[in-house]
């Protein structure tokens, strides 16, 4: 302590500094310095408060990318998933279900990672290929993806996303009919796994973070994961009920 200077001018610097201290330790464990650093840079940069939620902006916590870290390979992802499931008359489409989170959620897991498969060669050469591959999941997605993404720059000078839907329409036929060669997997293997994904993402239960609103089960008027038919079994008429997830009817605090 400085001549003249009192203990409880020091004490608020020292809890200051004890406070960042800790601050650093915990951010650093969860997500990184660097997320402290743009917190900080931030306060000083601009004395502007943050904007508040209303009520009617919910924030969808399911939608948040696991796997996918580039954003170019996501949304190449979603065009590809819309092509095959794409928004018309009869309903939404691959995006607007909710398709390209599902897909990323089920990479990031262990299916993606062929967790509990025989991974193990050796790898016959088989004429016509067989579905066979060294690649676990997640890597024929991304694979394939970036495949597409080359292949619309090669042809059409633009990006996947940017592409013209009959333009990216093309690509992926190439992809099912294995036209396109990738490194480590069959072409029309890879197709045929996103649109298994596809199809998956809009039908299966929203818990795993596809089929957005039962949307994809109400365009099928399908019911749903219904606990018991007890109450309705004996009718006479057809009863219309709304679909219901597996958390429609779990207890919650």
């Amino acid at each position: 302590m400085k001549p003249g200077e009192s203990s409880a001018k020091q004490a608020p610097d020292a809890s200051r500094r004890q406070f960042m201290k800790n601050s650093g330790l915990v951010v650093g464990g969860v997500a990184g310095g660097s997320l402290l650093g743009g917190l900080l840079t931030n306060q000083f940069k601009s004395d502007k408060s943050a904007p508040v939620k209303t009520e009617d902006q919910k924030v969808e916590l399911t939608e948040a990318r696991m796997f996918f870290e580039r954003y170019e390979d996501f949304v190449v992802l979603e065009q590809a998933t819309e092509r095959i499931l794409p928004k018309d008359d009869n309903g939404p489409g691959a995006i607007e279900l909710g398709v390209p989170y599902f897909i990323d959620k089920q990479m990031a897991g262990s299916w993606g990672i062929n967790g509990t498969d025989y991974r193990q060669g050796p790898f016959l050469k088989n004429d016509p290929p067989v579905d066979q591959t060294s690649l676990n999941r997640g890597q024929v997605i991304i694979t394939g993806i970036r495949k597409m993404n080359e292949e619309s720059k090669k042809r059409f000078d633009v990006t996947f996303d940017k592409a013209e839907e009959e333009q990216q329409i093309e690509i992926l036929q190439d992809f099912e009919s294995s036209k396109v060669k990738l490194r480590g997997v069959n072409a029309g293997s890879m197709f045929q796994l996103l649109r298994e994904l596809t199809m998956e993402g809009a039908y299966s239960d929203p818990l795993y973070g596809g089929n957005r609103n039962m949307a994809g089960w109400k365009m099928q008027e399908f019911p749903g994961a219904v606990p018991s038919y007890a109450d309705i079994i004996e009718k006479e008429e057809f009863v219309k009920r709304d679909p219901m997830s597996l958390t429609s009817y779990q207890q919650k605090s």
